[in-house]
């Protein structure tokens, strides 16, 4: 006999609603997105990512001053143009960095201004505070990590404590010939 599997039907997309917020990063086997020292020079390059299909499917970028430091130093990718980048900082000046919106607080405002004026979905960019910040107030869509296969024994956490308990449901994953897992998970509930 044959056992029969019921799945919930699916809900309704949230994509077609609004942009989704969408926390994709790079993280080592035992968790941390940077080395003791903010170094990630561990983070192997993999030929099969294409990393113009992924840009494309944002036009807004958010971050926090660290990771916004690090992505303009000389060398690095620019981000695509016309899409529009956020900084949260209570060091930066915006009449410092006239090309992108310095944000000093994570609030359902301001995160609705993000999500309001973005047509694609929005990356959640670098830290691991600002990851608990979004987290916690319920505005992180999706968690997307690309394992790489290293352990660095320190750095960095991808989430940073204390945070509260999230749960996720595996929605996509695929590894790569480096060793690279990437993992995409939709947050389903926070706890209480």
């Amino acid at each position: 006999m044959r056992e029969s599997v019921r799945q919930a039907a699916p809900a309704f997309p949230k994509e077609a609603l609004v942009p989704r917020i969408r926390y994709h990063v790079a993280a080592s086997l035992d968790g941390y997105i940077a080395g003791p020292r903010g170094e990630y020079d561990w983070i192997v390059q993999e030929p099969a990512i294409d990393f113009g299909a992924l840009f494309a499917q944002f036009d807004t970028f958010v971050m926090g001053r660290v990771t916004y430091e690090a992505a303009i130093q000389a060398g690095a990718p620019p981000f695509p143009a016309g899409s529009k980048v956020f900084v949260f900082s209570h060091a930066m000046r915006q009449q410092d960095h006239p090309t992108v919106t310095i944000v000093s607080e994570v609030s359902k405002a301001t995160v609705e201004r993000i999500r309001s004026g973005a047509k694609k979905d929005v990356w959640l960019f670098g830290g691991g505070r600002l990851f608990r910040s979004f987290l916690d107030s319920g505005f992180v869509d999706t968690v997307e990590v690309a394992i790489v296969p290293v352990l660095l024994g320190g750095g960095l956490p991808l989430l940073a404590p204390p945070a509260n308990r999230t749960s996720l449901r595996l929605v996509k994953h695929r590894v790569y010939p480096s060793g690279i897992a990437w993992l995409e998970y939709d947050v389903t509930a926070l706890a209480a």
